[in-house]
């Protein structure tokens, strides 16, 4: 009887190792680490992202506009003037395009300035603005 209790028990005992490896494999898949980090100048092998190539110059108008300033002056949020509305690009054409570009750059009512995108250049809010009165003339 000792015999078949013991054998029962080393059973019991290669089950439960084997299913106690199990959960530690699978424990230390869930906590391993989902990537590295690497540092500019680091040897990181070939899945690291390739460097960024500086732009050929300022971005068009219609370019910015897409990308910063079509969200208000689509939808006339916050009392924006919309695209193409002449009626409401008039009066603030009338003030020129010197006041309209430096509106744009420092912000103006709820406008904030550029737009939000404090890492556009001055030059393309300013190639966003003339586009916005070209196309609302």
């Amino acid at each position: 009887m000792k015999r078949v209790l013991a054998v029962v028990l080393l059973g019991f005992g290669l089950t439960a190792g084997a299913v106690m490896a199990n959960v530690e494999d699978e424990i230390r898949s869930r906590i391993a680490p989902v990537g590295e980090v690497c540092m500019q100048g680091d040897e990181c092998g070939a899945a690291a992202a390739p460097t960024q190539t500086a732009s050929s110059g300022p971005r068009p108008g219609p370019e910015v506009y897409d990308a910063v300033c079509m969200a208000c002056h689509t939808t006339g949020a916050a009392g924006a003037p919309k695209l193409g509305d002449a009626g409401a690009w008039a009066p603030r054409i009338d003030k020129g395009m010197e006041t309209l570009i430096s509106h744009a750059v420092n912000g103006f009512n709820a406008m904030p300035a550029k737009g939000g995108c404090a890492s556009c250049p001055d030059e393309e809010i300013a190639n966003a603005v003339e586009y916005l009165v070209s196309e609302s003339q």
